[in-house]
């Protein structure tokens, strides 16, 4: 069959009028030097702060300075195969995280990325890393308990949906078990908790996992985990990932507890990317915005109007301190930024007070409006005995001699200092807090020997389940401690108290 050329020219034009150019810019720009986590870049002149780029061998990185000739960037991952004269792209992204239910129950890096085996993460939302804060008009006041199911912070520290509570202590005095009994006590409560674990031994997070396993927490739990062998600027981004999970939870009206697992690790972190990025530094070698690196992590947490869906994020921060010094750097910061904060004493926690939190130096600002009323209602005569006891235990220690009442309430302060112990891994619903303090503070403990103490609790937790399970029935679903159920836990506490005094031979 013969080709007629006008068949051809024909087909020929109808292709080129379909055909249309499709021009492709990138901006990319060149390595100039890496090392460190750090690599300096020429070009990129129209990259923002905070963006994502993209290294050969598809490793991101994030812009954090903005020079007149180079542009900063922090490699998010092993810097081994990058090389001088390798070519960075844009993504126009800001560094973003996936949120979702899907989060939950798993443990992944400061990008989001799965790191417990369980396979990719099934969720395509992402939300940026970094996000304004709520405003005032969009915020309401924080009056809702988050229970801890601590009897010494529920009665005196309350803890309330939306606030910024600050754990501080030394080293190994108890400030992860208290962060973990929270999440525990979260179980049926509604509420989604993120532990952020920064700059912490692998060791650590693992036990926290299983722990939080163990007692059935991780379904509504998400580990974001930045060990101390991860790269400094994903220590540096983890609590801001977390962050941003825990928001996507509430803009859709829901309550989510987060715990920063601590934040003088990241404040290092920090310290350790901005002199590498050459920026001045200032006290303590600290970049000059170190305080804004914390207040506006911080500010996001709140509980929003019901406009909004009356969804919270509360907050819990952890700071280390040196041989007890409060008025460090970064100690000082936090505390400022925060709703308060809950001191452990590392005297307290070797005399075997656990928790051993210093109830004098311990305050929240929200205070009452975050309690119930049958906590109120128990927990004012509580503190007015601490109080004493404290100022009398001074005294006491020059040999002075003392009359009955001085002495009835320094036994009646040891006393309340032995019901405020508690073991890890046990909290207690609000009702038994209410009770056993109640119980303290109308005095039926003075008799007992502080050694009987913490068997008097056990059994009478197990007494009112077993006779009066009403009345914590009542506590709990009403938040109420009224003068019909006040007499009924007395006489119930009274009954309890001649039984157990027989059973131990007490006179």
């Amino acid at each position: 069959m013969a080709l007629r050329p006008e068949e051809v020219t024909a087909i020929i034009k109808k292709e080129l009028e379909k055909y249309r150019t499709r021009l492709r810019v990138e901006s990319i720009g060149t390595v100039l030097q890496v090392g460190d986590g750090i690599a300096l870049v020429y070009g990129l002149d129209d990259v923002m702060v905070g963006e994502l780029v993209q290294f050969s061998g598809n490793i991101m990185g994030i812009v954090l300075n903005l020079e007149e000739d180079k542009v900063g960037i922090v490699i998010l991952g092993s810097e081994k195969n990058i090389r001088e004269g390798d070519i960075v792209k844009r993504t126009g992204k800001i560094a973003q995280v996936p949120v979702g239910e899907a989060l939950l129950g798993r443990v992944v890096n400061a990008l989001g990325i799965p790191i417990d085996g369980k396979g990719p993460v099934a969720t395509n939302k992402h939300r940026p890393v970094e996000a304004p804060a709520p405003t005032i008009v969009q915020r309401q006041p924080v009056n809702e308990p988050i229970q801890t199911g601590i009897k010494a912070i529920d009665s005196m520290i309350p803890i309330g949906r939306g606030q910024r509570e600050l754990i501080i202590a030394d080293r190994q005095t108890g400030k992860t078990a208290i962060a973990i009994d929270t999440i525990i006590n979260q179980r049926g409560k509604g509420v989604y908790c993120i532990y952020v674990a920064i700059g912490q031994k692998m060791s650590n997070i693992v036990a926290v996992s299983e722990i939080l396993e163990k007692y059935d927490a991780m379904k509504y739990t998400i580990i974001v985990s930045a060990s101390s062998r991860a790269a400094a600027s994903l220590q540096f981004l983890a609590p801001y990932a977390g962050c941003a999970m825990a928001e996507e939870f509430m803009y859709a009206g829901k309550h989510v507890f987060v715990v920063y697992d601590d934040l003088s690790k990241h404040a290092q972190a920090y310290r350790q990317l901005s002199l590498l990025l050459r920026r001045p530094p200032g006290r303590e070698a600290y970049p000059g915005d170190i305080f804004y690196l914390h207040s506006r992590l911080l500010e996001r947490s709140a509980k929003l109007t019901d406009e909004l869906g009356g969804g919270s994020l509360t907050a819990i921060p952890v700071i280390e301190t040196q041989a007890g010094d409060l008025t460090g750097y970064i100690p000082t910061n936090l505390i400022s930024i925060t709703d308060g904060q809950i001191y452990l004493e590392a005297d307290l926690f070797y005399a075997g007070v656990r928790p051993a939190i210093n109830v004098g130096l311990s305050v929240s600002r929200v205070g009452g409006k975050a309690q119930t009323k049958a906590m109120k209602r128990v927990a004012g005569r509580l503190r007015i005995d601490l109080a004493q006891y404290r100022e009398l235990a001074t005294f006491t220690q020059f040999g002075t001699e003392l009359d009955k009442s001085t002495q009835a309430q320094l036994t009646r302060g040891a006393h309340m200092v032995e019901i405020l112990k508690q073991p890890q891994y046990s909290p207690l619903t609000m009702a038994k807090q209410v009770m056993i303090i109640f119980v303290g503070t109308k005095g039926y403990l003075d008799d007992l020997l502080i050694a009987d103490v913490l068997k008097f609790e056990s059994g009478f937790y197990a007494y009112m389940d077993k006779n009066f399970p009403d009345i914590e029935k009542k506590i709990e679903e009403t938040g109420l401690l009224d003068d019909e159920t006040a007499g009924s836990l007395d006489r119930a506490a009274s009954a309890f108290t001649a039984e157990f005094k027989e059973t131990h031979k007490i006179s």
